[in-house]
């Protein structure tokens, strides 16, 4: 029997039951901490009428002394990201294994898909600078493709594609960001994650008939949870690859050795660039000591912006974004619209700067 002081309590936090008496308190308390005796009425109940249990997200649960409204237990998110990724690891294509010529003069390529953001909306009408998730698309292949050409006269045997960084521009149902920032949207927000998912699956599979493809994923402001559900699927997509790898985890910041290089990548949102050297000499000091050329590479601000600390060169990525409502208003605009890649020598450190431009 509860004591007096939590019934009154119960009966203040909630004034609409102030009829329930101690004994159903009682009753109600042991059927709400009941989970399997919830399950088995209501699984029973379900039957007898003909419905899904999967459909059923509450309920009114009535007897002879009083009705209760409740909650039908959901799954989370961490048992649904599994389920999910489990069909696509299911689904996952056989990649047979590519053999490649090895060569004295080998280069990496570095592929920064900056700042995508498939799904923005800008209008010529408003901003002289139209986009879409069309065009968006449109952008991120001809930019890989591009970058793939005018780096064909280098032996290259490995390529880094950087993905990530706002590949997708909104990250909830109502098209605002993952902090809640409103945004001018072109698509639905579960259209725009599958038309990423295959654009991602495609552009990788471009890179590959290249070079071995190592996906770094760099979480993001705005598709902070969809982006990174974005990397997981892909990477369980490729699970059967033997020439695609992946470093997809939530960590912000990113290291790959390279030879004598030290290549790290984050999206630019967090730590500022004059701290990302000393953190890379701290986060990756396994590849410190054997390393003589330092590069970060950055996204998020859409223009260049390149420094070196000391031996450290941090670089900020160009967009193939367009300009939406928000940045023309407040004349955030007219730098030039690029995907941009770098060419690492094993030995020489980095060698060529390329740039695609829209």
């Amino acid at each position: 029997m509860p004591s007096k002081k939590a019934t009154m309590d119960y009966r203040k936090k909630n004034p609409h039951q102030v009829r329930m008496s101690p004994e159903e308190y009682q009753v109600w308390k042991e059927f709400k901490n009941d989970k399997n005796e919830r399950e088995s009425l209501l699984k029973e109940e379900a039957t007898q009428a003909g419905i899904d249990l999967k459909d059923i997200k509450h309920y009114w649960y009535k007897s002879e002394k009083f009705s209760m409204f409740a909650k039908n237990d959901v799954k989370s998110l961490d048992e649904i990201k599994a389920e999910i990724l489990d069909e696509i690891k299911s689904l996952a294509p056989k990649f047979p294994k590519i053999k490649r010529k090895a060569s004295e003069d080998d280069h990496l390529l570095f592929i920064g898909l900056a700042d995508l953001h498939l799904g923005k909306l800008s209008s010529a009408f408003e901003t002289g600078d139209p986009y879409n998730h069309m065009i968006a698309e449109d952008r991120a292949k001809e930019g890989i493709i591009g970058l793939l050409d005018k780096s064909s006269g280098f032996n290259i045997d490995k390529i880094v594609f950087n993905m990530g960084n706002d590949v997708l521009h909104v990250d909830t149902p109502k098209n605002t960001t993952t902090s809640g920032t409103q945004q001018d949207a072109s698509l639905m927000w579960y259209d725009a994650f599958r038309m990423a998912f295959k654009l991602m699956v495609e552009l990788i599979e471009i890179c590959s008939s290249v070079a071995d493809v190592h996906v770094i994923y760099d979480p993001s402001n705005h598709d902070y949870m969809s982006g990174f559900m974005l990397a997981q699927g892909v990477e369980a997509w490729f699970r059967k690859s033997k020439n695609v790898t992946f470093d997809v985890s939530i960590a912000h910041r990113k290291y790959y050795k390279y030879g004598k290089n030290l290549i790290g990548t984050t999206h630019g949102d967090g730590a500022k660039a004059d701290k990302l050297p000393q953190l890379m000499s701290i986060e990756a000091k396994e590849h410190w000591v054997d390393c003589d050329h330092y590069y970060i590479y950055t996204k998020h601000l859409h223009h260049k912006v390149s420094k070196d600390y000391m031996n450290v060169n941090v670089e900020t990525l160009r967009s193939p974004s367009g300009t939406d409502s928000w940045h023309h208003r407040n004349g955030f605009q007219h730098a030039p619209k690029a995907v941009e890649g770098f060419l690492h020598h094993k030995l020489f450190g980095r060698i060529a700067s390329l740039t695609h431009l829209f």
